[in-house]
């Protein structure tokens, strides 16, 4: 028999006043109670209730046992509740990578807000532009942006990754506004990353269907997106960036949208963990919260 079953079988007789009321309460037989009561009786060597043919009364040990058997039932119940909460309450630390840009634009804002609603999460984020191995690097929860190749991760579909051009008024009340894609040869483009005569850089725009291609040119080129976004607000050209980040921009007034009539590059953007991974609350939670925010 189990120890806390017994005792609470013991605390229902005492306050009952009998093992029939008991018995009943608890729906088991009368003679069950009996074997619960002997048993502890039995373990600690003494008598915890005198029994007549007429009633039944705690004896001065099983008044001070009576008091402790509540104490510890309230801890067990405590403990199960704390455990139960537990299940569904994330907790813990978390160990999530994200492409750089993306992560430090849009994720890292949404992470302090997460942070705040589950107070009992720490996250422990790493920012990389490079192909990470989830297993191997210990990452729980990866967020990329582009087609993906690897079979072995379970995703969920964000919405996609959309980039707009953008220059500040200044700049383009100096140098005229670009009226189409091939106008920007004649501009300043903020380029990002590093590439070679070789592998030049390449802006696509899409319009009623057909795709156009420029090589953008500039003095300015950087593989981190807040120097170019840096430069373009103070007016040094022409930036092609994330357009959840350059419409606070258009809506604060420091950034002007150009080729609006056209769509920028799209690319497919997933939230993925491993699949041999168990998922628990911690990624669970935050896998949904990122839906709902980037979804």
């Amino acid at each position: 028999m189990d120890r806390l079953t017994s005792m609470n079988v013991f605390i229902r007789t005492a306050d009952l006043g009998s093992f029939a009321a008991a018995a009943e309460a608890l729906r088991i037989s009368p003679q069950m109670v009996a074997k619960h009561i002997a048993r502890l009786e039995s373990r600690l060597g003494t008598a915890l209730i005198n029994r007549t043919t007429r009633r039944q009364h705690l004896t001065d040990i099983g008044r001070s046992y009576y008091e402790r058997c509540k104490i510890v039932l309230s801890e067990a119940e405590a403990a199960d509740a704390i455990a139960l909460e537990m299940k569904v309450t994330p907790s813990g630390t978390l160990r999530v990578n994200a492409p750089v840009t993306f992560g430090t634009s849009s994720l890292a804002p949404f992470i302090t807000h997460y942070l705040a609603q589950y107070p009992d999460t720490q996250i422990e984020l790493t920012l990389s532009d490079r192909m990470v191995d989830p297993v191997e690097e210990g990452y729980e929860v990866i967020l990329r942006i582009g087609e993906l190749t690897d079979s072995q991760m379970i995703a969920y579909p964000l919405r996609p990754y959309r980039l707009i051009a953008c220059a500040s008024a200044g700049y383009l009340a100096q140098n005229g506004i670009p009226e189409t894609p091939a106008e920007l040869a004649t501009h300043s483009c903020l380029v990002y990353g590093i590439w070679s005569p070789q592998a030049p850089c390449r802006w696509q725009f899409y319009k009623e269907g057909k795709m156009l291609e420029i090589h953008p040119q500039g003095r300015l080129r950087s593989n981190d997106w807040r120097a170019l976004l840096h430069a373009a607000v103070s007016g040094y050209g022409v930036t092609l960036g994330p357009e959840d980040v350059l419409r606070e921009e258009i809506n604060a007034g420091r950034l002007v949208q150009v080729l609006p009539d056209y769509d920028g590059p799209s690319r497919p953007m997933h939230i993925l963990t491993p699949a041999g991974l168990r998922q628990t609350v911690k990624i669970r939670s935050f896998i949904q919260a990122v839906r709902e925010a980037f979804g």
